[in-house]
């Protein structure tokens, strides 16, 4: 098991609030987008690669299928969610296997490999990115007077 601390979310968090509610989200898109691409790229990797459709369809986003959706359902809301995996429906008995297939993860150990870098990468580009936004929104602000 891997234990990663990060110090200064509250502040991050905070600061966020200083934002409109829409710039706000879109910086913790960004953020997440660009924290998400090593797992992505990994997983990307250790798909069985057969006809490489399933490597090919593993994506990063703010929308699921509806499929996906579904699966989803229950788990509570955030304010900004990203989604990294397939849009591939053969996706689920690859990685967890069938009564006739065995199981070839590829997105757990992927997740597993990358969710130091993941997580510290976003603890890294928060602050940058909230600091360079609300320096962008303050110029804009001057120059309407």
């Amino acid at each position: 098991m891997i234990k990663i601390k990060v110090e200064g979310l509250r502040e991050l968090d905070a600061a966020l609030g200083q934002l409109p509610k829409a710039t706000g989200k879109a910086v913790l898109r960004r953020v997440l987008k660009k924290a998400a691409e090593p797992l992505r790229a990994h997983a990307e990797q250790l798909a069985p690669t057969l006809t490489h459709a399933l490597e090919r369809s593993i994506t990063i986003g703010t929308k699921l299928t509806r499929r996906q959706a579904r699966m989803a359902k229950k788990a509570p809301k955030s304010t900004v969610e990203m989604y990294v995996g397939p849009n591939n429906p053969a996706a689920v008995p690859q990685e967890f296997g069938t009564h006739d297939q065995r199981a070839q993860p590829y997105m757990r150990p992927a997740w597993d490999a990358e969710q130091g870098v993941v997580l510290v990468s976003i603890a890294d580009q928060l602050g940058p990115e909230i600091e360079k936004t609300a320096a962008r929104l303050a110029k804009r602000k001057a120059l309407k007077g």
